[in-house]
């Protein structure tokens, strides 16, 4: 830390901001033990989950360490972006980033496996992927096919990855991993190459590029869904899987934009499951997409009774810790609030009733 003007900078101010929570998360996962018959999940921020199970398994999913907009630029959208093409639109896109950076991904050890969705670049992250591959040389990286072939042109060593396609399961530790299909209709519009033109053509095959993931742990399965839309095939996955805490791409979208699932199909999400609890993730992130979970709680109090539901909505922070089972009647995510050792020695004030 600086002690004079003179010897602040730019950079050094990066240094002692960046990442805005330093290693105090990575601290806090490092020495939680996970009791027996139960599993914990943090918040990293847009999709972005460790899990943790009772056997010590650590699992990075989608974690993300990047930047939205920084500046107008030219004040249009890069020609041949998914949301050009899905819109039409021609003005730059205005998603800044929303939330600070919660964990250092450069303190990260002791992960099992590094797992994500798809290619989309706030899932699919190369910062993430080089802190791991150095700190965690036996780690897995687990993804689609163009996930995989992305992180091998980074320098991922091949013999660290493991391609999954819907049905593949892979064990991890005490985990299992089952991959599931995507239901992400903006990533089949995605297509680097601004001069490749997608009308008129068949679309790209959705189980290369995306699919969602079951972890499948003693304390319960965690369904992720990566940047999934609504699809009527939840149902099929919560018939054929047990499902306790499912994970949805939530969000309020543009006009002339579907790319998040909006409250009233997160809860139809949940009861397409056969989930316990719906959590809803990724309304964090972006500017432009932001929307109050809280909407979720209050359709679900105005329809639970009527419509029998048989799940709980429950409205994460950042940074924050969820297990299963021991949270799954809570509505809401609250940080500790400290101070439960108040009077722990005699205060010092000018008179006992001062305060």
């Amino acid at each position: 830390m600086a002690n004079k003007i003179t010897e602040v900078t730019k950079e050094s101010w990066v240094l002692s901001t960046f990442p805005e929570w330093g290693t105090y998360l990575n601290e806090e996962i490092e020495s939680t033990v996970v009791k027996p018959a139960t599993v914990s999940i943090w918040w990293l921020g847009c999709t972005g989950i460790w899990l943790k199970s009772e056997g010590g398994t650590n699992i990075l999913c989608d974690l993300w360490c990047g930047t939205g907009k920084r500046t107008h630029g030219s004040g249009q959208m890069v020609k041949g972006h998914q949301m050009m093409r899905m819109s039409g639109a021609l003005k730059q896109q205005p998603n800044l980033r929303t939330q600070p950076f919660v964990i250092d991904p450069f303190a990260v050890k002791d992960i099992d496996a590094l797992v994500v969705t798809h290619i989309h670049s706030d899932h699919l992250d190369i910062n993430t992927a080089a802190a791991v591959n150095s700190n965690c040389p036996d780690a897995k990286f687990i993804g689609p096919q163009e996930v995989v072939n992305i992180w091998l042109k980074w320098g991922v060593p091949a013999d660290k990855t493991i391609v999954v396609h819907p049905g593949d399961e892979v064990e991890i530790g005490d985990v299992t991993l089952l991959a599931l299909e995507a239901f992400d209709r903006t990533v089949l519009v995605t297509e680097p190459d601004p001069e490749v033109i997608l009308k008129d053509k068949m679309p790209q095959d959705m189980n290369e590029l995306a699919v969602n993931y079951l972890f499948q742990t003693t304390g319960g399965n965690v369904y992720h869904a990566g940047d999934s839309h609504y699809s009527n095939m939840f149902a099929k996955h919560g018939n054929e899987h047990k499902i306790d805490v499912c994970l949805g791409a939530y969000g309020e979208n543009p006009r002339g934009i579907t790319d998040k699932v909006t409250s009233v199909d997160m809860l139809r999400m949940a009861e397409a499951l056969n989930a316990k609890v719906v959590i809803p993730v990724h309304y964090d992130i972006w500017a432009n997409f932001m929307a109050d979970p809280k909407e979720i709680t209050a359709i679900w109090q105005f329809k639970k009774d009527r419509l029998n539901y048989q799940f709980k909505p429950f409205i994460w922070q950042v940074g924050g810790k969820f297990t299963y089972p021991d949270d799954k009647d809570r509505l809401e995510f609250n940080f500790d609030r400290g101070f439960d050792d108040v009077f722990a020695i005699d205060n010092d004030t000018p008179f006992p009733s001062f305060l």
